[in-house]
Parts: structure tokens; sequence; C-alpha cells
């Protein structure tokens, strides 16, 4: 396969999936050459992303390396196997990788769990309060910059309604419900429409109320995201920059945890109706 300019980070998991599995069999680069009858320039570009992979060697590397885990190996063969270029691959160029990196982990998604500390969830966002905030951008967007980041905002509200979408749970702190963003009546109307998201199957959301005072990693919103497997699970942070990408076996260990704790401090899912609607009332 021909070398890839720009692997997605769906793309560089497999790749650094690959090299767990070779570091966890006690291979150097040059074992690993020498066992596979290949060359380590290979290795090393798929293990980057670089370099392509078909199932049937994910299948045949594993095996070398004799990973005992089937159903670990098999959901890495199905990434390798993918083909066809997802919808954000239309704003590559536009956007950040960052935001299409997202989109695309959202995409294939088994659940989500999130803790939200100053804004609406992103797959929870109306078209009006989206452009209200990404009207505090600094610098300020231009009109088709604007135009590009809401369609794709929108369009990652998609993942909801597939046939079988992703099971989400929205913790959402007080401080995001009685923000202002675009004046009160923008407030109002994305206060009712998370209502009526709340009201889906896939869809729990919890408050965490300003009375319940602290719980862990308070100061930034987290996304957890679950694969198929639970090698394949990813952390999403926010940062000044954009967003990071986590997947080590202690930082998934950690956030988990930080999510269990959190989520005893928010409200169940009926009460929180309560406690949205009355803050929509306030409005």
């Amino acid at each position: 396969m021909p070398p890839r300019k720009a692997p997605t980070a769906r793309q560089r998991r497999l790749g650094t999936e690959l090299k767990k599995i070779r570091e966890h069999a006690g291979l150097s680069l040059a074992e690993a050459a020498a066992l596979l009858s290949t060359d380590r320039t290979t290795i090393s570009n798929t293990e980057s992303g670089r370099f392509g992979v078909s199932g049937e060697r994910v299948r045949a590397w594993a095996s070398q390396y004799d990973c005992p885990d089937a159903e670990y190996i098999e959901a890495l063969a199905a990434i390798a196997e993918e083909r066809g270029k997802g919808w954000w691959e239309d704003y590559r160029g536009e956007l950040s990788a960052g935001a299409l990196d997202l989109a695309e982990l959202e995409h294939h998604a088994v659940a989500l769990r999130a803790v939200q500390m100053m804004h609406m969830p992103g797959l929870l966002q109306t078209e009006d309060y989206a452009r209200a905030v990404f009207a505090e951008a600094v610098p300020p967007l231009s009109p088709a910059a604007l135009r590009r980041r809401l369609s794709h905002r929108l369009k990652r509200r998609d993942v909801l309604d597939r046939a079988t979408p992703p099971q989400c749970t929205f913790l959402i702190h007080e401080a995001a419900l009685r923000m202002i963003f675009g004046g009160p009546e923008i407030t109002r109307s994305q206060l009712d429409y998370l209502l009526a998201e709340s009201e889906r199957e896939n869809v729990t959301v919890r408050v965490i109320p300003f009375a319940v005072g602290g719980f862990p990693n308070a100061g930034s919103s987290t996304l957890y995201v679950y694969g198929s497997v639970a090698q394949l699970d990813t952390v999403q942070t926010d940062t000044p920059t954009g967003p990071a990408f986590l997947d080590a076996e202690t930082r998934l260990a950690n956030y988990r945890a930080v999510l269990d704790r959190t989520q005893t401090k928010s409200l169940d899912p009926e009460p929180s109706r309560d406690f949205i609607l009355k803050i929509a009332q306030q409005a």
C-alpha cells in the first residue's frame, strides 16, 4: 500500500496497537522484522500509521507475536479493513485535524460518556447556540469559516440517529446550563432542545449541581469514548490549542475512575430534567 501523507487518528491508533502487541511480545523492530520476513522500515511505518495494512496481515503479525486475545485482534483487523472516506474528510484542509479526528472517533464509538463544564455537549447543541459559541473565537472567524464549523458541528449530531447509535451519558455541570450564549432566547431554546434530546433511548443527561461541591477533574471537560473492545477506548480532553486524545492503559483506567466518581455526584435522569426545566424557565 502507498504511504499516507496524513494518517487519521484511527489509522495511527491501529499502528500504535500493533506496536503494543510487538512490545508486549518482547520483540525489537529487528527481531520482529526477522520473524515476519520483512524489514524494519515496513514495520516502523506501519506502526506509525504511514503504511496501511490488511486485516489478513494484522492477524498474521498478531499470531507471530503470540497475542492470545482473539476479540482484540479481530477488532484491529476490522479497522484495517475499513475502506472509503468518512464524511469528515470533506472538511480536511479547512478545519483542524483534531476536529476531524473527534468526528471520526464519535462515528466509530460504541458508547460515549462525557463531563461538560461550561458548554453544552457538541452532539446536543442547536445551530444558534453553536453559532454563539463560535462567535467568541479569537481571532474572529470569517463568515465562510463560521459556516464550515457550524456545518461540521451539526453533521456530528447524525451519529445519534444511526440504526445502532452509541449509548451516550452526558454529565453536565450547572455552570454550563446557566451560561448565556447568544442571549436569553437562544439559551432557552438550547435548554428546551437538551430536554427533548434527553428523551432519546440512547441519550442520558445527568446534571451536576453547584450544591454538590467539588469532584475529580472539575477544571475541564472530558469525553470518554468506548471502542468495540476495551483496549480501543479513547479519552478526549479540551486544551487551548484543540482536542487532545489519550489511550494509554493507565490514563484510561484513571479517567474511568474520575467519571465514575463524578457520576455519583450527579442527579438521576428524571430529577436532572426537572432541574434543566427550572433553569430554562428562569432564562
